[in-house]
């Protein structure tokens, strides 16, 4: 056997044993040993293939090769699914992006020819980041990782666009979704980042009709819009303005007149407590407006210009130029009460840093009253259970908002919606003339439909789905779906998911309905809400701020074992990790105790003819019997956290064990215990006890540093040639 360098090299041993994982087949079920019968799954949130490494991936890599790890040690069969989202916005603003720099549009191009070049760099780069996952050492099956814009994963989300359509849960309908000028599509609320800015607060007066009050006062933060208000809304119970309900204003500058309201969603302490409605610039507006039957007038168009709807002296402006000329003509009509400097959210793209523009389109939406119902359920039986419970609140929050789910994109690189749209022209068939009425204006098939009564033809779709559609499907596509794989049969329902608490409601909630809706079970059974990564003073990690910290530096430069022991060190169940590099370098210390210690051990004489005792040696001294009962305390101790997921408190008991317990108590006294033995038989109890200690350490310790103790555990004298990732786990 080999005997141990005197210094520990993570990058050599790194690379080392990932290839002996790697070539040994372990990450792949089809692979274990037999005695992994029983499953268990994870599918790994399908990270952007624009992506690369951050702090967020490194922490919720280690946790689920953690979980994967455990489990296999345990005996599962172990399944952990990888693989990448196509991410529409983001990709196609990569690509258009590199096209800038040679003076080109995607419309230069054309779709095809864009859709091509999309492809040559998703070639190039959008397998980068599993690549980077292999060195935090996750234990996925990479040699099965999919992609969703695969033909099989397209199959998947074609048959459940067609299914919910035919439900007539996906319908097409004019309403308020979020658009961004610069990409020119809509986007969801994931792709949007509320920014605290300095702005100002109007309190307008608008004239009342007939009425002895003159005027009835509103405050808004976007003047220009007030030229598309249908209504001015009160609360019904504020006493304020009971007696105005009902009567009727002059809308400023337009000349209009428009309802005053009541409605329940209007917050009395907000402003004045009477609020504009635009029905078709404001999402909340519109959701007022249609309670009412209200009609508004599209007073911005999608490039962030004025309509003729706003009027002859606004016509043609652009957002901020019609809000100064309003607030000047409002000034000059002695309308304005007064103005307040506040700090207030407003949203922008967060691709393009443009600011979103919420406003009324022609989109596909998806019904969302039974399918939130169904997401709420799951949790509340206690199928679906949230670690730690307390982000159930704000999964339940988003599912009672039951807002119907905006799904096209106006973009050139996603799934193409499975619609297609009539010609508007016929050219009859000799002898059906008569029958051009019955032409089919739009039809929903995977494949292009032919018309029965004319030769026109029938063209796709232009729109793209929302990429969370797609990924809505991953637990059960990643396996197959709409196939009846083995896989499918085997590990679904998945058992464990881990994800950031920004996608509860964008991902999280969608996939449990997704699962009900097509496979009649949940899709997994816990979910790890993991904590958020933060710099030291507690700011968002952001490479655009330069506050951004790169896991790969940190694996260049303390290995991959001592980056993983300094996030777990740090994750202790709280909402947020200040991050300290501190606890890195510790982890590279404790890397070399472990180091030093098996050296230790490894180098006393007779060593290497004792075998690890299969089971618990005998105790003969207070120091044996101590430290047995020590290692018996901590293995439960740290497989309850691990059923837990307390992968914090498991380091911080290891660490201690290990350091405190093992190394710096019971190693000195098992010198002196071998050096004062009588006999080689005295000596070799001590050993065995050394080594049986010194071994099921490092499988506690294995799941959380993995190349490490696999390394040192091959140098361990051992009656089986296991390796430490296929070991049993201590019980």
């Amino acid at each position: 056997m080999k005997s141990l360098d005197k210094a520990y090299n993570p990058h050599d041993t790194e690379k080392r044993i990932w290839r002996l994982w790697e070539h040994g087949g372990y990450f792949a079920p089809e692979y274990l040993p037999a005695r992994h019968k029983k499953p268990y799954a994870i599918a790994f949130p399908p990270p952007n293939i624009t992506g690369n490494l951050h702090m967020g991936h490194a922490l919720n890599i280690l946790i689920q090769d953690a979980v994967i790890r455990y489990k296999r040690m345990q005996g599962y069969k172990t399944l952990w699914t990888v693989g990448t989202d196509h991410a529409g916005i983001a990709t196609q603003n990569k690509v258009e992006k590199e096209l800038k720099k040679e003076g080109k549009t995607r419309h230069d191009l054309g779709r095809k020819a864009f859709e091509k070049r999309v492809w040559e760099w998703r070639e190039k780069y959008g397998d980068i980041i599993l690549e980077q996952m292999k060195r935090a050492g996750a234990s996925a099956d990479f040699t099965n990782t999919r992609f969703t814009m695969d033909k099989d994963y397209t199959d998947a989300v074609n048959t459940a666009f067609i299914h919910y359509y035919k439900k007539e849960w996906i319908y097409r309908n004019y309403r308020v979704i979020n658009w961004c000028p610069r990409c020119a599509t809509s986007i969801s609320d994931l792709e949007i980042e509320s920014r605290e800015q300095k702005g100002k607060l109007w309190y307008i007066k608008y004239p009342i009709k007939d009425s002895a009050e003159k005027f009835i006062e509103v405050a808004t933060t976007r003047p220009e819009t007030m030229l598309g208000d249908a209504a001015v809304a009160v609360n019904p119970k504020d006493e304020r303005y009971k007696n105005l309900v009902g009567k009727i204003v002059v809308l400023p500058i337009q000349n209009r007149e428009i309802p005053i309201i009541a409605d329940r969603d209007v917050d009395p302490a907000f402003g004045t407590g009477a609020v504009k409605i635009t029905p078709l610039h404001s999402m909340a507006d519109w959701q007022i407006a249609q309670r009412h039957k209200l009609k508004g007038e599209l007073v911005i168009d999608k490039r962030r210009k004025m309509t003729k709807a706003a009027g002859p002296i606004c016509d043609g402006l652009n957002t901020q130029e019609c809000r100064e000329t309003v607030v000047a003509e409002l000034k000059k009509q002695n309308l304005i009460e007064k103005e307040e400097e506040i700090v207030h959210s407003v949203p922008y793209c967060e691709r393009c840093n443009t600011k979103v523009e919420p406003i009324a389109d022609m989109q596909w939406f998806m019904k969302m009253d039974e399918l939130s119902g169904t997401a709420a359920r799951a949790v509340k039986k206690g199928e679906v259970k949230f670690v730690p419970k307390r982000w159930e609140k704000l999964y339940f929050d988003w599912l009672r908002q039951k807002r119907d789910w905006a799904i096209s994109r106006q973009l050139w690189w996603g799934h193409r919606l499975p619609v297609w749209f009539h010609e508007p022209k016929c050219t009859p068939i000799p002898g059906r003339e008569k029958n051009i009425e019955k032409c089919v204006e739009m039809i929903v098939a995977v494949k292009k439909p032919k018309c029965k009564y004319c030769r026109a033809q029938y063209i796709q779709s232009e729109e793209v789905l929302d990429t969370w559609f797609s990924s809505a499907l991953w637990p059960f596509a990643v396996l197959g779906w709409p196939k009846k794989t083995e896989r499918l049969k085997t590990f679904f329902p998945t058992n464990t998911l881990s994800t950031a608490r920004d996608i509860i409601n964008l991902w999280v909630g969608r996939m449990v309905f997704s699962s009900y809706e097509f496979m009649g079970k949940r899709p997994f059974e816990d979910v790890i809400i993991h904590p958020t990564v933060l710099t030291r003073d507690g700011k968002r990690m952001s490479k655009s701020l330069g506050t951004g910290i790169d896991p790969l530096e940190l694996f260049d430069k303390y290995g991959a074992d001592a980056t993983r022991f300094g996030l777990t060190w740090q994750d202790m169940g709280g909402q947020d990790i200040h991050f300290a590099e501190d606890h890195i370098v510790a982890g590279k210390k404790f890397a070399n105790k472990l180091w030093n210690a098996t050296r230790f051990v490894l180098m006393q004489e007779g060593a290497q003819k004792v075998n690890v005792p299969a089971h618990e040696p005998e105790a003969y001294t207070a120091a044996d019997k101590k430290i047995l009962k020590d290692l018996k305390k901590v293995t439960d101790a740290t497989t309850r956290d691990f059923e837990h997921y307390e992968f914090g408190p498991a380091i911080h008991r290891l660490y201690n064990f290990f350091w405190g317990h093992f190394a710096d108590v019971y190693i000195e006294r098992s010198k002196t215990q071998m050096v004062n033995a009588k006999t080689p038989q005295e000596k070799k109890r001590t050993l065995k006890i050394l080594l049986y200690t010194h071994a099921t350490t490092l499988k506690l310790l294995h799941p959380l540093m993995p190349f490490i103790t696999e390394e040192l555990y091959s140098h361990l004298p051992r009656n089986t040639k296991k390796h430490l990732i296929i070991e049993e786990w201590p019980e």
